[in-house]
């Protein structure tokens, strides 16, 4: 039986600012990607979603970005290999010292926005991340785009990794993402989410927003909480995967 990890984007919230439903999409999911403060996030903020996940026995992990937290991390900035590892190793540090004093494990590193997309095309970016993530938690997995630049710098400094797709996301025939400043960005329509997911997961393929049939490797499904259907989507998704005979789990759980 084909396993697969259901993750999401999680503790974005900042202060007074609630983004996200937090507490109803973490019932769903098995692992939760946690806003590490540079673009969404704060100190109590990452407290609760860490207790939040743990009470609902889903996954910890750490989700650094750039520090943009007015433009929430989807800005592109021009940053050095060595401040790209600073910066990650600040927050993922953050993050884990958390989830140990809080009585958890950090299972995985996703990055965020902007930062995940520059490590998806650029090897440098992506090096700079796996190293950090490898000199703090060389047992953590590293949650990548299918077959990126992210998942071979992973692989090349030791750590697991995770491919990672995306239900609502649109891909290109080179296999990244299509832009969200581009038309067609965004799968609207849960049928048009659900028939990509099983695609996906059930034969290894994805369709481009050019029509071609592109293969694709999915480990763990990115869902996004902030949605106003995310969590009726993120029961729908789940129920579905396990009608298809594909188990949902933890990346962790079951990834060599």
């Amino acid at each position: 039986m084909k396993k697969v990890d259901l993750n999401c984007d999680l503790g974005e919230s900042f202060g007074a600012y609630t983004i996200g439903q937090d507490e109803e999409v973490m019932k769903y999911i098995t692992s939760a990607n946690i806003a590490c403060g540079y673009h969404a996030g704060d100190p109590s903020i990452i407290a609760k979603t860490i207790e939040l996940a743990l009470e609902h026995d889903v996954q910890l992990g750490a989700h650094p970005s750039y520090p943009d937290l007015v433009g929430f991390g989807r800005r592109e900035m021009l940053c050095s290999p060595r401040e790209v590892y600073d910066m990650v190793l600040y927050q993922v540090g953050a993050v884990k010292s958390m989830c140990q004093a809080l009585g958890g494990e950090l299972q995985h590193v996703k990055p965020h926005g902007a930062l995940y997309n520059a490590a998806s095309r650029d090897f440098h970016t992506a090096l700079a991340i796996a190293e950090a993530v490898y000199t703090l938690a060389p047992q953590a997995i590293l949650f990548g785009l299918a077959n990126s630049e992210m998942i071979k710098a992973g692989g090349q400094v030791g750590l697991k990794v995770a491919h990672e797709v995306f239900a609502d996301r649109t891909y290109q025939d080179s296999g990244l993402l299509t832009p969200r400043t581009a038309e067609h960005a965004l799968l609207h329509q849960e049928a048009d989410c659900v028939r990509q997911v099983l695609e996906m997961t059930r034969d290894g393929r994805v369709t481009t927003v050019n029509g071609s049939s592109i293969p694709i490797q999915a480990d763990t499904i990115c869902i996004h909480g902030d949605h106003p259907t995310a969590v009726p989507f993120a029961q729908r998704l789940r129920t579905i995967l396990e009608e298809n005979e594909i188990t949902v789990q933890a990346v962790g759980k079951w990834k060599a």
